[in-house]
């Protein structure tokens, strides 16, 4: 099945893609390639419980970014603030107050990220995760580009048309790693 064309809204040209994981970026990857968009990824992912996880992850996106040509920028593991955003939230379910202090901090750099570096718009794979609410990522998305006059959040549903689906045929064709769990360790001990 063919998808339409994408087209970056609100006459915008520089798009960043904050990725949290090849799984969930593929299929955002190649459909904006698809639609000659040119974009530029960022790997900003703070709530991975551990280096080594965080390596894997980033390894798999920086492999795929590569296969197809696309700009790559990672701010680095560090988890300090996070766990500062977090703290007090630990108890907190799955899509909750925990998971919108996660997605903030993590949106927020990718924002500042965007200002810094002359992109005009800017979205995010963590969205198409059917383990995600959707509602909450793009709240999330709009207070981060608001603190930038001028700055959009494209809040595009990547699980609509099929989305979903070849996400996962684009992971198995890819042999992507698969994680079993969001990143954090709260969501690790509550696996899929």
């Amino acid at each position: 099945m063919e998808t339409p064309a994408l087209v970056l809204p609100d006459n915008t040209k520089r798009l960043l893609l904050h990725s949290c994981c090849a799984p969930c970026s593929g299929e955002i990857i190649k459909r904006l390639a698809s639609s000659n968009i040119t974009f530029s990824m960022l790997f900003y992912n703070p709530n991975i419980d551990t280096g080594k996880e965080y390596l894997k992850r980033k390894n798999e996106v920086v492999r795929f970014a590569n296969k197809l040509s696309v700009s790559f920028f990672d701010l680095d593991y560090d988890n300090s603030e996070w766990v500062k955003r977090i703290t007090g939230l630990e108890k907190e379910p799955e899509r909750g107050k925990r998971c919108t202090a996660c997605f903030s901090l993590r949106l927020e750099m990718t924002a500042l990220f965007a200002r810094e570096n002359s992109f005009d718009i800017f979205t995010t794979s963590l969205g198409i995760s059917r383990w995600k609410d959707f509602k909450q990522v793009c709240l999330c998305g709009y207070a981060a580009a608001e603190k930038y006059p001028g700055l959009v959040f494209w809040d595009h549903n990547w699980r609509k048309n099929g989305g979903s689906g070849r996400m996962e045929e684009i992971s198995k064709q890819e042999k992507f790693y698969r994680q079993t769990y969001c990143g954090c360790i709260y969501s690790k001990n509550k696996s899929f």
